[in-house]
């Protein structure tokens, strides 16, 4: 039973792994925290392994783990080690475009409070509806919304929006 758990993990992991990263780069903003996030989430989707039950929930579950944990640990801190000031980027040739607009993603997100910022990630990365993040989060659909309009009003007066419209209210 637990080899065919761990073929089925491993075919997971090695199918989703860049998106789960993706996923947490943005939530935390990047760096060794980003993957302390991922891997939590990755070990407690693990666990619950037999609980998921089919291969396609993972992926929600482990992004529902990370989402939960940030929000829940809002003074996550990295103790293990001491991160260099600025990580290059790693990048493909003609990749230069798409690196420096992650980049300048995970830089404004993290103008953001966690809470704000996830409701953000699920919202237009992820194109979770209100309902969804709000089963995610744990919360009322009211409170996403609300969420998402402080968050996107901060990003204005930084100006980081200034020229962007989002339409809050999509479902």
């Amino acid at each position: 039973m637990r080899h065919g758990r761990d073929e089925a993990f491993t075919a997971f992991m090695a199918a989703r792994y860049p998106s789960i990263l993706r996923t947490a780069r943005l939530l935390t903003g990047g760096g060794p925290q980003a993957e302390d996030l991922a891997q939590e989430a990755l070990l407690r989707s693990y666990r619950a392994w037999h609980r998921i039950g089919r291969l396609e929930a993972a992926e929600a579950y482990t992004r529902t783990t990370m989402v939960r944990l940030l929000v829940k640990d809002r003074r996550r801190k990295w103790h293990a080690e001491i991160p260099a000031e600025q990580m290059p980027e790693v990048a493909l040739a003609g990749h230069e475009d798409r690196t420096a607009t992650g980049v300048a993603v995970r830089k404004v997100l993290r103008l953001l409070p966690p809470a704000q910022r996830a409701v953000l990630v699920l919202r237009y990365y992820h194109q979770l509806s209100e309902e969804e993040i709000a089963g995610v989060l744990g919360c009322s659909r009211g409170t996403v919304k609300s969420r998402a309009a402080r968050a996107l009003t901060a990003l204005r007066e930084e100006g980081v929006l200034a020229a962007v419209s989002f339409d809050c209210d999509r479902s």
